[in-house]
């Protein structure tokens, strides 16, 4: 993919897939990347919802213990675990009906890539949503 096909992709997920976040990795955890990404997600108005074996409330959202869980349609899922477990997540998504899948900084499986774009979801790796979404343009 192109760094201009990336950005296309990127702005998609963050300005057309839609506002229902599951972030799976995210808890109560003040310290983890995770926390502070999905404030920012909050405050750019999409709802995050936690996903985490704890299932703990996070930023007043119920948190669960995976996304099949989940009692409603999710439209991305943020993926804050390691890279080798990110593939098992990214098919997850993909089940539960989600449109788009994001591997945060560092979190890379170009198996998953592969799996999930073929099942025609948008997705992107190695990036972060919190940075990202603030260079938007919000005509």
């Amino acid at each position: 993919m192109t760094g201009e096909q990336e950005q296309d992709t990127i702005a998609r997920i963050l300005t057309e897939s839609g506002d229902t976040w599951a972030v799976v990795g995210l808890s109560g955890n003040r310290a983890r990347a995770a926390y502070g990404v999905a404030a920012v997600l909050q405050r750019f108005g999409k709802r995050v919802v936690p996903v985490h074996p704890k299932a703990e409330t996070v930023h007043g959202e119920q948190g669960y213990a995976s996304l099949a869980e989940i009692p409603f349609p999710v439209d991305v899922v943020d993926v804050f675990v390691n890279s080798h477990l990110a593939g098992a997540v990214a098919d997850e998504a993909v089940a539960k009906g989600a449109k788009a899948v994001w591997f945060q900084l560092g979190v890379v499986d170009e198996a998953a890539y592969e799996r999930t774009t073929a099942a025609g979801l948008d997705m992107v790796m190695d990036r972060c949503p919190a940075i990202e979404i603030p260079l938007l343009d919000r005509d």
